[in-house]
């Protein structure tokens, strides 16, 4: 069964990649075969976008599908959004700003909850970026949920990571404190339009100066989404980041990375929330009940 569905999603059947999906997400018995099978090698990038909310992340990555469309490439599009507590789904599945492209032949958008990962992420991501790899698709992008200050896990999956930020953002202490800046590749201000957008990236420079004296300058690229200005200059940068010849130690990290994300996850594969309340249920009716130490008999 698992060795006919890769073969269609291999030849490009959209359909049951969907499916394989929602198989891999669901941990259906047997995934795993699944999972051992998919070839190696490296495939398309994987580009990352974060930042925090309301920063335009999603009106960006529908102009930046415009653009790669342009050069007849085939496009995937992981959202990954905040999901409800009671059933995991995603609750903004329904991705109204990428409308444009649901029907289009070269390009796939999918959404996925995060299920209660703190980074911005879903737990089966990074399975779901190599099934992805092994459809052939020439790009796959990635957006997170604005996770603001929490864990930034797409640095880990992401081969080029592009930082999101709107003119509004703040001062340089408070755009620190976003936890996103040591993470990026690229730096985005959109909706530069905006009033005091040359002001934030001044100071956005000015911060970044001590680490250029020993890394390579991150570009800052402003952009209005909406109006698909400055994207043509962003996919440059990102085209860019992907030809560094230096990039070979950070794929090793990378892959790293990822190892340590699948061991993780595969620890606390026996604990399931539902077991957690079937045992919290009884042990809370004791007025003696103390969370650390159910904690630790876990």
């Amino acid at each position: 069964m698992w060795q006919e569905l890769l073969q269609q999603v291999q030849q490009g059947n959209v359909k049951v990649l969907a499916r394989t999906i929602s198989l891999i997400e669901n941990e259906t018995q047997g995934y795993q075969e699944l999972l051992r099978s998919l070839p190696g090698g490296p495939g398309a990038n994987i580009i990352g976008i974060t930042g925090p909310p309301g920063a335009g992340k999603s009106t960006l990555v529908d102009a930046m599908i415009g653009e790669l469309l342009k050069e007849d490439n085939r496009v995937a599009v992981l959202c990954v959004d905040p999901s409800s507590p009671f059933n995991f789904g995603a609750l903004l599945g329904d991705r109204i700003r990428m409308s444009e492209w649901y029907t289009h032949p070269n390009v796939f958008i999918r959404s996925l909850a995060t299920r209660g990962s703190m980074g911005g992420l879903s737990p089966k991501i990074i399975e779901i970026a190599d099934l992805l790899k092994a459809a052939g698709f020439d790009h796959i992008i990635i957006e997170t949920v604005g996770v603001g200050q929490s864990e930034i896990e797409i640095a880990g999956l992401a081969d080029t990571t592009v930082v999101v930020f709107v003119p509004e953002a703040g001062d340089e202490i408070q755009t620190m404190k976003a936890g996103l800046m040591e993470i990026a590749d690229i730096f985005v201000i959109n909706k530069s339009d905006r009033p005091g957008a040359d002001l934030f990236e001044k100071n956005l420079r000015l911060m970044l100066a001590p680490a250029f004296s020993t890394h390579k300058e991150i570009p800052i690229i402003k952009t209005i989404a909406s109006e698909k200005a400055g994207i043509a200059d962003l996919m440059k940068a990102i085209k860019n980041h992907q030809q560094d010849k230096n990039n070979g130690e950070r794929k090793v990290w990378l892959l790293v990375e990822k190892a340590w994300q699948l061991l993780m996850h595969k620890r606390m594969k026996n604990i399931s929330k539902e077991q957690i309340k079937e045992m919290m249920t009884k042990e809370n009716q004791d007025q003696n009940f103390n969370l650390y130490s159910f904690i630790e008999t876990l």
